[in-house]
């Protein structure tokens, strides 16, 4: 008569066939086995537009082709003097309101956009998850503290 596994010595047959595919003396590599640290995001008292409003434009896909790299929606985010150029003080299609106004983010169409509480349009970035509350309180600081193109 054979004896039937029990579930517990068939778990630990399998625990220690699993554990004998994980080391010996296979090749081995130079590369690092984690990723690079992230870059710190903090919120920001008065953020560049350059080094930092930009940066999420870049990261969120904002300036990409198919997206505002290639104007869509009417704007052009295609490189930081275009975007800036096309954002502050500039009448949007969504409107006709301003999409930054210097000194006043409540009304700023790029602001309403990014917290989700625009008058008209979509929640940016379209398709995506919304941006986190760090890049939301960036991007409505940089816009109050008078939307410097620094």
């Amino acid at each position: 008569m054979s004896r039937q596994p029990t579930p517990r010595s068939t778990l630990l047959i399998a625990i220690g066939v699993a554990l004998a595919g994980c080391g010996g003396d296979g090749p081995t590599s130079s590369a690092p086995t984690t990723l690079p640290p992230a870059p710190l995001r903090v919120v920001l008292a008065s953020p560049s537009f350059a080094a930092n409003i930009v940066e999420i434009f870049q990261r969120r896909g904002c300036m990409a082709v198919g997206c505002h790299g290639t104007g869509a929606g009417t704007l052009t985010l295609a490189d930081t003097a275009t975007s800036y150029a096309n954002l502050v003080n500039v009448i949007g299609a969504c409107d006709r309101r301003i999409r930054v106004i210097p000194g006043d983010a409540d009304n700023s169409v790029l602001v309403m956009k990014a917290e989700g509480t625009q008058v008209c349009g979509a929640r940016m970035p379209l398709g995506d998850l919304p941006l986190d509350s760090i890049d939301q309180a960036n991007i409505r600081n940089w816009v109050a503290q008078d939307a410097i193109n620094n």
